[in-house]
This record gives C-alpha cells, structure tokens and sequence, in this order.
C-alpha cells in the first residue's frame, strides 16, 4: 500500500486548538490564519485519506455530504491539492449532462471547506458557472472566497504549467494555504494526467511510475487506445528544477513512490 504519512497525533491536537482560538477570537474575522503547517495537518486529519487510491466521495458522489457536488475525490498533495469529477450525471438534486462544470451546490461546500480555488480542466459549459463563491469558512468562521478557473492541460502544455506555478506558489508562500481541487468530469483521465504531472514535479515519480498511479486511479476506464497520448504526455513530461520545495514539506504531503 502507498501511504501518505501520518500526522502526529500532537501535531494534530495544536491544529485543532489553533481552530477553536480562530473561532473564539475577539479580534476581526479573517485575522488569524492557519499556517501551511497548520493547514496541511487540519486537512489530513479532516479528511483522513491513507494513500493516494483512496476515497472520499465514491463514483455517485457520495461519502462525505459537506463536499456533495464532486465525485471520486481523492488526495495527490495530501492537505494542500485534491482531485476528482464533478457530480452531475449522479445529482441527487438536479440530473444534468456528465460534461459539465461543477454543479451549484459543490461552489458552497467547497468555499465552506476551506477550498480557496478549483480548477475545471474542460471548457464544456465553464460559462455558465460562477466565477467567484464568498462564504464563512468552516475552518475559523473567517470570510471565504472561492475562485473557479478553466485550464485544459490535455491540450495545452501552457496550461499544465499554469497550473503546477499554482501549486508551486501554494506550497512556498505564506500568504494563502488553502487547498486546490483539480477536477475534470468523472474524476478519472484529465485530473489524473494533471495529478501525475504534480506527483513528477513535486514527489520525484519516475514516468512509469506516474503512468501506473494514472491507470490505477481511472477504476479501470483506460482501457482504450486512445488513452495511450496521456500516458505517451505522463512520460515525457519533465519536471521543471525552478519549482523544488522543502523535502521535509515533501516527506509531509507526497504519498511514497514505492509500491505503486
């Protein structure tokens, strides 16, 4: 089993103490922050996804009912970038095609858990969802913005290495730590392209490497020929050495290569 590591159990503890001080404080909202530290600890715990195959929300979008609205969501960074589908075909409240955004609901539950930004790797449809979600996070109480994007990796190098700088900056400021979701419509082929460009650059995969954690984690809808372009892209990709983070940072959120 490839396994993320495990937060201390002390670490976890300061987390949710610095959480219930948020929430407590007299001072104006949105004036205590977690830091990245802090961050990554509170997700990992929330979520508690052991490895990089694991489910929070299955296929139907079921699971965890405060992020209903996406669909196979799982952990790449674990507490800082997630990836999945959107929950349309499957919708408890309104039935609509699979190729779409995410549906209305998934904008306040994201905002809600602490998400600071999604990005839609299709364009079908992207026009009519909001751009921007406010909302009082869960996390501390504290104002929330929310920022949906559209970026197609499968098409655009370009856009791939928009979004890696994203993360990149995620993982090396001290300004914003809230998490990524990266998604596409199931859950399955755009999302884990990206997700194994981001387990390359940040965790140290190998291609082939890469290429198994994306056929893994498509629940056995790869087996088309077709299928071969993202895994001929997964290969050649190269990491870029400008965009390294901290091996202890690394050692926190990368799940282990070994094993896939």
């Amino acid at each position: 089993m490839t396994n993320f590591t495990k937060i201390p159990f002390s670490v976890a503890l300061l987390c949710a103490s610095f959480v219930t001080l948020s929430v407590n404080a007299s001072e104006a909202p949105g004036v205590r922050k977690l830091n990245q530290a802090q961050s990554v600890s509170y997700y990992q715990n929330r979520y508690l996804l052991k490895n990089p195959y694991d489910k929070l929300v299955d296929n139907h979008g079921d699971g965890y009912e405060k992020l209903y609205g996406v669909r196979n969501f799982r952990a790449v960074l674990n507490g800082v970038v997630y990836r999945g589908g959107a929950n349309n075909a499957y919708n408890k409240y309104n039935k609509r095609s699979n190729s779409n955004p995410l549906p209305p609901e998934a904008f306040p539950n994201l905002c809600k858990e602490g998400f600071g930004t999604a990005v839609y790797l299709y364009s079908t449809n992207y026009g009519t969802a909001p751009k921007v979600t406010t909302c009082k996070s869960s996390i501390d109480q504290s104002p929330q913005t929310f920022n949906y994007l559209q970026l197609s990796p499968l098409l655009s190098e370009a856009s791939a290495r928009e979004i890696l700088t994203m993360i990149y900056k995620k993982l090396t400021t001290d300004t914003d730590h809230s998490p990524i979701y990266l998604h596409c419509w199931n859950g399955w082929h755009a999302s884990g392209m990206i997700s194994a460009y981001t387990l390359r650059q940040f965790c140290g995969y190998t291609g082939d490497q890469a290429v198994k954690y994306w056929d893994r984690n498509t629940d056995g809808n790869n087996q088309s020929s077709s299928y071969d372009s993202i895994r001929a892209k997964i290969r050649a990709f190269k990491p870029d050495p400008k965009m390294q983070i901290d091996p202890a940072l690394r050692n926190q959120i990368c799940p282990s290569s070994q094993n896939i």
